[in-house]
């Protein structure tokens, strides 16, 4: 297999930029679901209607998902990234069922953008839930030396969850093309049965993954925690204060 092929066949030029496959279905994708959205937040009402039960249902398995990593102060804010993220990475996992039309995040350089829009928010997120500087010191805890450790793991998880993705979306289209080349379009249910699983469970892992490296960002460390637990308040060392001396 080329590497064109791993990036993408070009369908058509603007100026110096070149327009794949894979860019037009992320396109394609962005479009069915904006439309879908503004189709299911279209006239809500206090009775909810099926179509409305179906969109809070959506958001509220999401919204107990992220509430699991994440501080419930922070649910309401990290919500539109990773249910965004979820949703969008399944549609772009389902369009490869369709005739003619491959899966963007068969792409490696999709599920790197992805992979590094995951490191971004992370980042983001913990910058704004613990300060810049608070943020910035967790990474030379327990010991500055581990500092250059720390730098590595950040790059390497978010390599991890680009190929990850592509790998495995990859290895399902190749598989599901080597079975319709052997036994034809005899097996067509099940093998698609496989493609709609798989691309469920590869989007579930990659937003729960997300979820966890933003987690772990916003969500203090052990050392981080200690601190406070020691600082004793006036009122609180005046009530020690008086206990001793009534003990006395």
């Amino acid at each position: 297999m080329s590497g064109s092929e791993l990036a993408g066949g070009v369908l058509f030029h603007l100026g110096p930029l070149a327009i794949t496959d894979t860019v037009a279905t992320t396109w394609g994708v962005m479009l069915f679901l904006a439309i879908a959205a503004r189709l299911l937040t279209y006239r809500l009402a206090p009775r909810p209607s099926r179509r409305q039960t179906i969109a809070e249902g959506v958001v509220a398995v999401v919204e107990r998902a992220i509430g699991e990593a994440v501080p419930a102060g922070a649910v309401r804010r990290v919500l539109p990234f990773v249910a965004s993220l979820w949703i969008f990475v399944l549609a772009a996992n389902l369009a490869g069922l369709i005739p003619a039309v491959h899966a963007p995040t068969r792409d490696l350089s999709a599920t790197a953008a992805l992979a590094a829009l995951v490191f971004a928010s992370t980042h983001w997120y913990g910058i704004r839930a613990r300060g810049l500087r608070a943020y910035l010191r967790h990474y030379t805890k327990p010991s500055p030396i581990l500092l250059p450790f720390h730098i590595i793991s950040e790059l390497t998880r978010t390599l991890a969850l680009a190929i990850r993705l592509f790998g495995n979306i990859m290895s399902l289209e190749m598989a599901a093309l080597l079975v319709l080349l052997i036994a034809g379009f005899l097996v067509p249910v099940p093998l698609l049965m496989l493609h709609v699983i798989e691309a469920v469970v590869q989007a579930y892992i990659f937003g729960v993954l997300a979820l966890i490296y933003i987690g772990g960002a916003i969500e203090p460390g052990e050392t981080d925690e200690a601190e406070p637990s020691r600082a004793v308040s006036p009122a609180a060392a005046g009530a020690e204060n008086s206990n001793d001396k009534e003990e006395s």
